[in-house]
């Protein structure tokens, strides 16, 4: 089994980050493959080899597997650790994974993912406080219900890799997440992570759209970014 994992800048893509984190956190071997955004839109030049004309996508020999929840199905039914074995964690961790998905856009559109800054953010709209709060209520109750240090339990799984990219938001831009800044401060320092975010800071290029959303997000104080 070769499998080759297709992803974006580190700086910028938070759907790259899920699966690429989860095959790394458990020990899944891939081929690491980065596709850069080059331009405001690249679907033409993505279209190459993704059917939906975005990453992250997963080639496994002749088969190619969008879409970061379609990854995560399909490891799931080839190996062990994608879902928590316990039944309650299980269907815990399934729906927070979905909720993730399909969700949180005040948090995604008014806090872009951007790895190597540190920013002062605007003031948060009543839609994205709404996303705050809810973000807190799911790591309190998943850190209180299984005991952590994982979002579902002792152990590494999905539900982890899905919210990771939230991890970099709230440490981006100072968001307060009450309790669940223990679960952030944890996965910010997973091995996985903090290899993510060294090629993340070693990104020289820049992409005009992803650093305009930067900007009006709020105002940036540090940029560790090379170049």
């Amino acid at each position: 089994m070769t499998y080759t994992l297709i992803t974006a800048n580190r700086n910028y893509s938070s759907w790259s980050l899920r699966p690429w984190l989860l095959m790394r956190g458990l020990g899944i071997d891939f081929t690491d493959r980065v596709e850069p955004f080059a331009a405001p839109v690249n679907y033409g030049a993505f279209r190459a080899f993704s059917p939906t004309g975005q990453v992250p996508v997963l080639i496994d020999d002749d088969r190619t597997i969008w879409d970061s929840l379609g990854i995560t199905l399909y490891l799931a039914d080839r190996h062990e650790g994608v879902w928590p074995h316990d039944p309650q964690a299980r269907a815990f961790a399934q729906c927070g994974v979905c909720e993730m998905h399909g969700g949180f856009s005040a948090l995604r559109s008014q806090c872009t993912m951007n790895v190597g800054v540190r920013v002062k953010p605007a003031p948060l709209s009543p839609a994205l406080q709404h996303d705050v709060a809810r973000i807190i209520e799911l790591f309190s109750g998943g850190l209180d219900r299984f005991g952590g240090p994982y979002l579902a339990g002792e152990k590494f799984s999905a539900l982890d890799a899905f919210y990771a990219p939230v991890a970099y938001r709230v440490r981006t831009y100072g968001l307060n997440i009450s309790k669940g800044q223990k679960w952030v401060d944890h996965i910010l320092a997973h091995p996985a992570m903090l290899k993510w975010e060294s090629a993340a800071l070693a990104e020289s290029w820049r992409e005009q759209s992803h650093e305009e959303e930067l900007l009006a997000g709020g105002v940036i104080l540090e940029d560790f970014r090379s170049g």
